[in-house]
């Protein structure tokens, strides 16, 4: 998709192909094209001008290398996740469908106004947890991203980031967007971080940033400014884990992780995997072509990121960008969301060096050790429904 700024026209068509199509357009209507989308599509900007590769450091790639291999079996951190509530998660993601009639929300579109009464509110949530948030606006007429920031307690800008997008995409033609999986399942997961991390007490010798990105949906413009923003300040990122569509299980599948096929740090993979098999050994770890999420942003900008997936294969669930994507339905599962997000509070704490106000006494029977680093313990679901390619 080219934007073509100062022109008003309609569409026209560049290329075309089965699986692709680049055609230029106004920017008004670029930013708005996911609604005119079939469901299985979606649009992504192409700059006006040509874009530098810019590859992850090789101190980067150490740094994260190093994580990985310090990983082992920790009773404290093993102990940290018992608190995640299901009766939580489902409270909050209900609010943010609307299916919670107190809500009102219907629909998360970047530009509608329940994205900006959802912003609001995850503010709120967050910053109740002990976080410092700021609502960012990046384009016009978009909802903002909202940045919550739990500050070191060491005098360092080192720092880790895990997001997921709020903003939420449904049916051509109908008015509701629920996004109860793409992407409330991942906000939800990061509001039970956030709530963890809380009710826990813990504090963390390095920065951690929870963030809830908008226009996603639109072609990753909300993560394409605020990796811009940290890549001009020069932001020690550690690693930056994004986390979209968590909740749909298909029937007679088991619990997934999926991890990127082709986009992300291949380091940050292997952590991830690691610290799954040891703290959450019951899901089936993988890798998915689902693309392309907030994490491509910063990867593209050099800093170590991948993406959590609900699959182990491409995308399964029936109601992808649809307005029949809610919670309450066969298939969407909250205890797969919870072992997702214990994997993603477990690499903070392994990668940030967590401090516990009050850690539990825990006597630990046995000790597993990571898969070696290296090599990444994968699986291949098979297909029960049809594969499908997004573009």
């Amino acid at each position: 998709m080219v934007e073509s700024p100062g022109v008003s026209y309609a569409p026209v068509v560049l290329s075309d192909s089965p699986t692709s199509m680049v055609i230029s357009v106004a920017p008004e209507v670029a930013r708005t094209l996911d609604i005119r989308l079939p469901r299985l599509w979606k649009s992504t900007p192409i700059p006006q001008q040509p874009v530098p590769y810019v590859p992850v450091s090789s101190t980067a790639v150490q740094r994260v290398k190093a994580i990985a291999a310090s990983v082992k079996f920790d009773p404290v951190v093993a102990s940290i996740v018992g608190n995640i509530s299901i009766p939580q998660m489902r409270k909050d993601v209900r609010y943010l469908t609307g299916e919670d009639p107190s809500s009102g929300i219907m629909s998360r579109h970047a530009f509608s106004k329940g994205a900006l009464q959802a912003a609001a509110w995850l503010q709120e949530q967050f910053q109740s947890t002990g976080a410092s948030c700021e609502l960012k606006p990046f384009l016009r007429g978009f909802s903002p991203n909202v940045v919550c920031t739990y500050a070191a307690t060491e005098d360092t800008t080192e720092t880790m980031l895990l997001s997921a997008h709020y903003d939420s995409r449904g049916s051509f033609g109908s008015i509701r967007a629920p996004g109860g999986d793409d992407d409330g399942s991942g906000v939800t997961a990061l509001l039970a971080i956030a709530r963890t991390i809380a009710h826990k007490g813990i504090a963390f010798r390095k920065n951690i940033q929870l963030v809830a990105f908008s226009g996603e949906e639109q072609g990753l413009y909300g993560s394409k400014a605020y990796a811009r923003e940290m890549y001009e300040l020069g932001a020690n990122l550690t690693l930056m884990i994004q986390a979209d569509m968590l909740g749909y299980r298909a029937p007679g599948e088991p619990a997934q992780l999926g991890l990127p096929e082709s986009i992300g740090s291949l380091e940050v993979m292997q952590l991830v995997s690691n610290i799954s098999a040891i703290y959450s050994p019951e899901l089936v770890v993988g890798t998915t072509r689902a693309c392309c999420s907030d994490h491509q942003s910063f990867h593209e900008l050099g800093f170590p990121a991948t993406q959590v997936f609900e699959r182990a294969g491409p995308i399964a669930d029936p109601m992808y960008h649809n307005s029949g994507d809610l919670s309450d339905r066969e298939g969407y599962d909250f205890e797969q969301i919870r072992s997702i997000a214990k994997v993603q509070v477990r690499v903070v704490c392994c990668s940030l060096k967590l401090l516990a106000a009050h850690e539990p006494s825990v006597a630990a029977s046995a000790v597993r050790d990571p898969p070696p680093c290296g090599r990444l313990r994968l699986a291949r679901v098979e297909l029960v429904s049809q594969q499908v390619s997004i573009c």
